[in-house]
């Protein structure tokens, strides 16, 4: 070979082993990219270490109880009239710790909310936990001085009829007493509405006709002004204690930071969610691209098929985590919505148990009398039937029985009495129905399938919504709808939610809600109708988009809606939505006579 073709052979050679080394250096730099995006997504799709969370919403949820019992304890305070009562117990140890266990977790948390809320928190909390004790301390003086108040004036009474029986200094003296009994009930009942210069003017007008009895009316007289003075301290200084505590904001705060809490959590829950969809397209791409390979490369076909089997187990792992995830957030959508259907329920329940509290009260405090009569009268009776008893004692006994009989019948105690039992089964019956309510909508068996009337859902899901609908008003234009077999559980799920969303859209005022049933030869059809501000043209093709939501951080998740798009189309039915900005929503349920044949209604 010439010179000149060695040399060119040469060159050629050369540069054929530059770009040979160049593409492999490509080749190895795209693998490398690969495998580093495949690790940077799939470390991205970890799953959330839910431990520490776990601890902080443990402590928060401690804190929103004892605020709860705290409230509690404030309201029974002011009810309640015994003032051997037992104060409650203390709670601010407890606060406290719950405080101090989030201060230890507050460094290793990446939590905003809990950074940036902590120490308001912290003062909220400590300044409720010292006014309720000043209150508590406050309202056990006040019942003692009333009852030191109360008991003075019988035993005042008691002194005057044994010194002046029958005169008419007694009888001003005795109407004196039952004036400042009075005031000073209605002072304590009442508090800044009853002025106290009536409650004064009733202790010194005692005071003054004490004064021409004797010496231990006079003193009791005395001893009664003071208690009346302690009681004129004692409750200002309690009303102005159950108003700053009433102002004090440590409720709303733990409510939004639990709520900002719980979605910092569900954003990331939903990164991670993201994610999987990127490491599912990534994987499947990875997938094509080694196919293509493997038609390219046959000699590499045993390894190719090793590695399609690797990414496969991982592609079938990131999907499973997926489906879990998944699960996890549904279930979440679900304890939400149960808890804010619980205290929306024991908020009600509360009204109609003070009825039957306050009539068993009261009642409790007549029976005494009414027993008394009874023994009264049957010792009459056992006089009478001797036949040979002294006339003096039975003259004594007749009067003192008629005595009772009349004072029984001028405080009208029997026919007071017929009232308080018609306030409590008043109340049972309005406690029997919110349960029963809740029993309707629950439905122990969730996907049990069975015969069920639409109307009655709606029935059920305003009932167990009426919190919120208190001054809202509902126009029901329910129309005669035939029975559809479904879920009534899963179906009253929908109903609740949409009317929740339709109260949550309602202006301050003039709020209106119109629930539409009608019948077609197809199914059934139920319209959720609002007032309310509207839904963007924009925004409206992805309210039924799972995590989308227009509400503000800690109050929604995104999913209601979701939820109730995938139950109605599991019974074979279909949900429509129109809107108009600053008018109002109407969204429409259509639902079949009979769920497809193959639908899946899971709980």
């Amino acid at each position: 070979m010439p010179p000149a073709f060695t040399v060119l052979y040469h060159c050629q050679g050369v540069k054929n082993d530059v770009m040979k080394t160049s593409r492999h250096l490509v080749i190895a730099l795209v693998a490398l990219a690969l495998i580093a995006a495949l690790v940077f997504l799939y470390d991205k799709t970890q799953a959330v270490d839910l431990r520490e969370r776990n601890d902080i919403a443990a402590q928060l949820d401690t804190l929103r109880e004892i605020d709860s019992r705290w409230d509690i304890d404030v309201l029974r305070g002011r009810s309640e009239f015994d003032p051997n009562q037992p104060t409650p117990p203390s709670r601010t140890a407890t606060a406290r710790k719950a405080l101090a266990s989030l201060s230890t977790l507050l460094p290793n948390s990446d939590s905003e909310a809990l950074r940036e809320g902590l120490g308001e928190l912290s003062k909220a909390i400590l300044e409720k936990a010292l006014l309720v004790e000043k209150y508590n301390a406050e309202s056990s003086a006040a019942k003692i001085a009333l009852h030191a108040t109360i008991a003075g004036a019988a035993a005042l009474g008691g002194q005057v009829g044994a010194v002046t029986s029958g005169s008419a200094q007694q009888k001003e003296l005795e109407q004196a007493v039952n004036r400042l009994v009075a005031s000073v009930q209605q002072y304590y009942w009442l508090g800044k509405s009853a002025p106290p210069m009536s409650l004064q003017m009733a202790a010194r007008e005692v005071q003054e006709r004490a004064a021409g009895i004797g010496i231990q009316a006079r003193e009791q007289a005395a001893a009664m002004d003071g208690a009346i003075q302690e009681l004129l301290r004692r409750k200002p200084a309690e009303e102005a204690l159950f108003d700053k505590v009433s102002s004090l904001s440590s409720g709303p705060r733990l409510d939004k930071m639990t709520f900002s809490f719980n979605r910092e959590l569900e954003a990331a829950l939903q990164e991670k969610e993201l994610f999987r969809v990127y490491l599912l397209a990534y994987a499947a791409a990875l997938l094509v691209g080694i196919g293509y390979l493997g038609v390219r490369l046959k000699g590499a076909n045993e390894s190719l098929e090793q590695r399609v089997i690797e990414r496969t187990q991982e592609l079938s792992e990131a999907l499973r985590h997926l489906k879990e995830s998944e699960a996890q957030l549904i279930q979440s959508e679900k304890m939400s919505s149960l808890g804010q259907m619980v205290a929306g329920v024991a908020h009600e329940i509360n009204t109609p148990l003070a009825y039957v509290k306050n009539s068993l009260g009261t009642v409790n405090e007549r029976l005494p009398q009414i027993l008394a009569a009874i023994e009264h009268s049957e010792k009459l009776l056992a006089l009478l039937r001797t036949g040979k008893s002294n006339p003096e004692a039975l003259k004594k006994q007749f009067a003192d029985t008629a005595a009772l009989l009349t004072k029984l019948k001028r405080e009208r105690v029997v026919t007071e009495l017929g009232g308080l039992v018609q306030d409590g089964l008043f109340g049972i019956g309005e406690v029997a129905e919110i349960v029963g309510n809740l029993k309707d909508f629950s439905r122990l068996d969730r996907s049990k399938v069975t015969r069920f009337n639409l109307n009655d859902g709606l029935v059920s899901s305003l009932g167990l919504a009426r919190h919120m609908l208190k001054s809202v008003k509902v126009n029901r234009q329910f129309g005669e709808i035939p029975a559809i077999t479904c879920a009534p559980s899963q179906i009253n799920q929908v109903f609740l939610n949409l009317i929740t969303n339709a109260a949550q859209a309602l202006p301050p005022a003039d709020g209106e809600i119109t629930l539409t049933t009608r019948a077609d030869k197809d199914g059934v059809e139920v319209e959720v109708a609002d007032n309310g501000k509207g839904i963007a043209p924009d925004v409206l093709p992805k309210i039924f988009d799972p995590f989308f939501t227009t509400k503000e951080i800690g109050k929604g998740t995104g999913l209601g809606l979701s939820i109730s798009y995938k139950i109605v189309q599991q019974h074979g039915g279909r949900i429509d939505v129109a809107s108009e900005a600053g008018k109002g929503t109407r969204f429409t349920v259509w639902l079949p006579p009979k769920p497809p044949a193959d639908a899946e209604l899971d709980a």
